[in-house]
């Protein structure tokens, strides 16, 4: 495992401020999370020790925000080692004195505090499958100065991860105590109560109730959004720290028998035995180094989404398991589009094959009205259909599939269905997407709605609307049509005219080369037929799509003068521009309030993701070139190790210099491209 561990240091007198932008996060595989900054402070909303994962109604929940620790000697000083000192929190903005080193160990947190001659090390996990987080203290070096205990106060605001931090702290917490097991419960009946367990003998708590008002979340108000709220803490939990034996704190949503089932020192081995044994499955390419880590950032996506009851139940009354996919940390759910492009990097690469299979079974079940969902939302079972790309995504994951693990039954089961949805595309379906059937492309758009992956939209604002035929969505739609023709010949039970498929296939070719075709420029319109009359001459990477798919729809003598000039345009060492420079919509930075943010999100800002198919169709046109295209991925390791959420990767990045990080700090397709990209250019 010491191929994965990356580690930043801070010298004992050094000068030098933690910075509050580097952050961490721990998965639980069920979509729940504990995260917050390496510094220790909370910035976030959504920082907190367990944000659980919990049945419909609720969604995501904060349960345990925040932990205050204290090293008491002998002597009787007591020294905090680390958590918000919350009544001089405006001077302890930007340092945490005892902090020494921070490191990823195999995808997990690691702190080292130096504090009076004493080395102590804490870690965290989240079990994988439970909504429980362990917290482990050790002394890893100086026992000179005696026995010494710790001082661990919870902090706690029971809400939605989401939601408002001014909620009221009048509803009565109540405590219940037997022996080492304490209960915190609100007065919601339905929320589960919150479990700690401290393990071990000569442990103790003190009922010590105290309020903290108006706590500052910095990003919050950085982002426009609401910035401060309150929390509670029922006192603190006192025990023994000896060089020999480690000290825990359990907190959980899970039954005292799921809770307590594997001491925490055991569960520590189990979850590094689970990484590894991760790592062992994937792609020989990516079993160490930066690969390594990448699988392992794979891994926080992939879940099953237990708050979907309905789900799980009828997954497993047909033998069959529920997996989706988290497209971001921290806000995002599970969405189709997101959940498409991502599957072939976060499973097929990995070697979690299985769970691939899962994913495209689950989604094929929510097909309506020729579409897949564009999104799940927070504590909801029904999916929203606003889109147009995800289900023409939903083709190109399958393929990837099949062709991987040949698995014929499973195309089977979906074959008639992806018959479906190419039958209502044809004749029309929600949102205004159907086939214009005086071209054969494809066509979309319906006022208030972002039907593509540019998709940016504040209050009734549609920022990028892209109604008419958009590059990437005919590309998609030509794509699906030639794999289908193809699955068909090899299927003979249904009863669909392959010739039919074949020519709507032929026709969308030849009308895409002739309109899409910008020859002033040498690229691709955008947009064809736009809903304000002509044609969108906007520069951006949706055109790569026409090369980079398993079919690609353009001709090829102008792949080469596509991907030059887009590399020329839009390329940066983090993914691509959403827009080029020059054009008069273009934001080089994203930063603001939301209008402001969401104004630049896809008007220049640079996508992670954007790098896979950039890849692709780099290697169409130069097959021998994989070392150079090696090259385009090597600002991402920089990244990782560097910005965001330290082993992860971001979602967007600024379309200039120094291209900061913005955005979710841990985003799937861009791990999952990436890391795709890592095996496809290996040697």
């Amino acid at each position: 495992m010491s191929n994965f561990i990356r580690t930043l240091r801070w010298p004992a007198k050094s000068e030098e401020n933690i910075q509050l932008d580097r952050e961490w996060i721990v998965t639980n595989g069920l979509g729940g999370y504990a995260s917050g900054t390496v510094a220790g402070f909370t910035t976030r909303r959504f920082h907190g020790l367990l944000v659980a994962a919990l049945p419909s109604p609720f969604g995501r929940w904060m349960m345990l925000n925040d932990l205050t620790d204290y090293v008491c000697f002998a002597d009787g000083r007591t020294i905090q080692m680390s958590g918000e000192d919350r009544e001089n929190l405006p001077l302890r903005a930007h340092g945490a004195e005892h902090l020494r080193e921070f490191r990823i160990d195999c995808g997990l947190p690691v702190w080292v505090y130096e504090i009076a001659g004493l080395v102590i090390e804490k870690r965290i996990i989240l079990p994988h499958g439970q909504n429980t987080v362990c917290l482990t203290y050790r002394i890893a070096t100086g026992s000179e100065s005696g026995p010494v205990r710790l001082q661990l106060r919870p902090h706690m605001h029971f809400r939605p991860h989401e939601g408002t931090l001014k909620t009221l702290l009048d509803e009565p917490y109540r405590l219940l105590v037997d022996g080492e097991h304490y209960e915190f419960s609100s007065a919601n009946a339905q929320l589960p109560a919150l479990r700690m367990h401290v393990p071990g003998e000569d442990t103790a708590f003190t009922f010590d109730r105290r309020y903290t008002k108006e706590l500052l979340y910095r990003i919050e108000e950085r982002r426009g959004y609401e910035a401060r709220g309150d929390m509670w803490s029922p006192g603190y939990f006192d025990l023994p720290l000896t060089p020999e034996k480690p000290a825990c704190l359990v907190a959980s949503t899970e039954s005292w028998e799921v809770l307590c089932a594997i001491p925490p020192e055991e569960g520590v081995a189990m979850e590094h035995g689970r990484r590894d044994a991760l790592l062992r499955l994937a792609h020989p390419a990516a079993q160490e180094g930066f690969g390594g880590e990448l699988v392992l950032a794979a891994d926080q996506f992939v879940i099953t989404p237990m708050g979907r009851v309905e789900d799980v139940a009828r997954a497993r009354a047909a033998g069959d398991s529920i997996r989706t996919v988290i497209a971001g940390y921290h806000w995002f759910t599970d969405w189709g589009r997101d959940t498409m492009i991502s599957l072939e990097g976060l499973t097929l690469t990995t070697g979690r094959h299985a769970e691939a299979g899962w994913i495209l079974r689950t989604f094929a079940y929510y097909v309506r009205d020729g579409l897949i969902p564009n999104m799940f939302p927070e504590g909801k079972n029904e999916g929203l259909y606003h889109t147009t790309d995800a289900t023409l995504w939903f083709f190109h994951a399958i393929d990837r599939y099949i062709e991987l693990t040949n698995d014929r039954p499973t195309l089977r089961a979906i074959l008639p269905k992806l018959v479906q949805i190419v039958k209502y595309h044809l004749a029309g379906t929600r949102f205004g997407i159907g086939v214009d059937p005086k071209d054969g492309l494809l066509r979309q758009g319906a006022p208030g709605y972002q039907l593509t992956w540019m998709d940016a939209k504040v209050d009734d604002w549609v920022v990028t609307p892209r109604r008419g035929k958009a590059v990437e969505i005919n590309a998609l739609w030509y794509n699906a049509l030639k794999l289908l023709e193809g699955w068909l010949q090899d299927s003979k039970s249904l009863d669909v005219s392959i010739k039919e498929i074949s020519d709507h296939a032929e026709r969308a070719r030849t009308c895409f080369n002739e309109r899409f075709w910008y020859e002033a420029g040498g690229y691709l319109y955008d947009i064809v037929d736009a809903e304000d009359g002509g044609n969108d001459e906007a520069f951006r990477p949706n055109q790569l799509l026409s090369i980079s798919l398993k079919h690609p729809i353009l001709d090829q003598n102008r792949w080469e003068g596509v991907v030059t000039l887009c590399r020329e345009k839009l390329l940066t060492p983090v993914g691509l521009r959403s827009l080029a420079p020059g054009h008069p919509d273009y934001k080089s930075r994203y930063y603001g309030d939301l209008r402001s943010r969401d104004a630049a999100y896809h008007q220049g800002t640079a996508w992670g993701w954007l790098i896979g198919p950039f890849v692709d169709a780099w290697l169409r046109v130069y097959p021998d070139d994989r070392a150079g295209a090696r090259k385009f991925l090597a600002g991402f390791e920089h990244h990782l190790e560097n910005e965001g959420a330290i082993g992860s990767l971001s979602e967007i990045f600024d379309a200039e210099e120094p291209y900061h990080q913005r955005g979710c700090v841990a985003q799937a397709w861009s791990v999952a491209e990436v890391l795709r990209c890592w095996v496809k250019t290996a040697n």
